[in-house]
């Protein structure tokens, strides 16, 4: 009695004579190789390349990559340093027109904290980041400045940098 694997074959099977037969040998001047010749095995890799087996899982690895920092508290000198710099862009961009014509372009080096609710980061230790852009406007009252498109928050910002002269 033949076996397909570890499993017996059985009786009444379709094709026990081409399971008899066992794996096909092909020799390289084979017609059915010359049809079909052999892939290579970078080529046979790329096949499977795009099969992400467990969705998501690749990006969670390289989360836990990251490296996250304690935030560090500023001097009273370099707080008093960065309203007085915060103070001449609110005065440069009282309005959207006025912000579009001085077109201040700046660069705020901010704290983001650990978003990732997996990380042992979370909420505790964060990043510091850079956002480049034209400064929109300066919100005294929600304490927030805005940097092209994204709001940061007074409390985040660790250092602003502009063109020559200006501050």
């Amino acid at each position: 009695m033949f076996s397909i694997g570890d499993i017996p074959m059985p009786a009444g099977f379709r094709y026990k004579d081409i399971a008899a037969r066992g794996r096909p040998e092909h020799t390289k001047m084979d017609a059915f190789r010359l049809r079909h010749p052999s892939m290579d095995v970078r080529r046979r890799a790329k096949i499977f390349a795009p099969f992400d087996a467990l969705k998501g899982f690749s990006s969670a690895i390289s989360a836990k990559n990251e490296l996250y920092v304690n935030k560090k508290d500023l001097s009273e000198e370099d707080q008093a340093e960065l309203n007085r710099r915060l103070t001449i862009l609110r005065e440069m961009t009282p309005n959207t027109r006025l912000a579009r014509e001085n077109a201040v372009p700046v660069t705020v080096t901010c704290y983001y904290p650990c978003t990732d609710a997996n990380s042992e980061a979370f909420s505790v230790r964060g990043q510091y980041r850079t956002v480049t852009g034209i400064c929109m406007k300066v919100d005294p009252h929600d304490k927030r400045v805005l940097v092209g498109t994204t709001w940061i928050d007074f409390k985040d910002i660790c250092r602003i940098q502009g063109p020559p002269g200006l501050f």
